[in-house]
């Protein structure tokens, strides 16, 4: 059976899931880890075509509905009864529609700036113009192709010193045949735009405010999601990885109130 890669990170606290965005891995946590271990369970997840997760062949289990359904598996497996959820970028449409599935097992959630999470439909016409033609490159372009992606760690390099250096480590397992799926059955569909003003837990949006193209989707969010807590930080898309202290910081803050 497939399933995501998962690992705990020992811990004082409350259990925090945290699941990384597209073409990125466990690496994308590595500056917050030690900070965030004072306080909480950590517990990083690697999704489909990703770090040390499969890249199974069955298009169903690309459905947004299954990453949920993976992620309550793990919490399942784990024998937690409630915990708070981090999703970075693309790993934030997870989080959000997990929240929304299962709000009984959210004590409080956390994301940062997502445009697949929050694109509209008017906006998704332009973002998912040809998913079946994209798939097909990726496929056929293999790694290098991937390699010349914008979102591609190689591609990072306004990111702190040493930064790049520790999401490239992960990225020769990003699978190309697998993030065709991702790329066909997964983000076309990620978006929880039209449900998200149905939110029920406490939840926080960190934005790294040099990311100007955000912002109409920040406000969207600011609008439509109940009590909605927003921090905004010096960085960019990669808010955690640019500003690990201050966004450790506005964690441990809301899981405090809400544990």
């Amino acid at each position: 059976m497939s399933k995501f890669f998962y690992e705990v990170h020992k811990g004082n606290g409350p259990y925090l899931l945290l699941l990384h965005g597209i073409l990125s891995s466990r690496a994308q946590w590595t500056r917050n880890l030690e900070g965030l271990k004072q306080h909480c369970t950590p517990i990083v997840v690697e999704s489909w075509a990703h770090g040390r997760s499969p890249s199974p062949e069955d298009p169903n289990l690309y459905h947004p509905k299954a990453y949920v359904e993976q992620i309550e598996n793990i919490r399942q497996e784990l024998g937690i009864d409630s915990w708070f959820i981090c999703g970075q970028s693309f790993g934030a449409s997870t989080t959000l529609r997990y929240s929304l599935e299962h709000p009984e097992r959210v004590k409080g959630q956390i994301f940062t700036n997502s445009t697949s999470a929050l694109a509209t439909a008017e906006f998704r016409k332009d973002l998912y113009r040809n998913p079946e033609k994209l798939a097909a490159n990726v496929r056929e372009r293999g790694r290098p192709g991937l390699e010349k992606m914008s979102v591609h760690p190689n591609k990072a390099k306004r990111l702190p010193e040493g930064a790049q250096a520790e999401l490239l480590v992960d990225a020769p397992l990003l699978d190309p045949n697998g993030l065709a799926y991702v790329f066909q059955y997964t983000s076309p569909f990620s978006s929880v735009a039209e449900i998200v003003s149905e939110t029920k837990v406490p939840t926080m949006l960190i934005v790294g405010e040099r990311e100007k193209r955000f912002q109409q989707h920040r406000e969207y969010a600011e609008n439509h999601i109940p009590g909605l807590e927003v921090v905004g930080l010096e960085g960019g898309h990669a808010v955690n990885i640019d500003a690990p202290d201050a966004f450790n910081k506005a964690i441990v803050s809301f899981m405090a109130k809400h544990r």
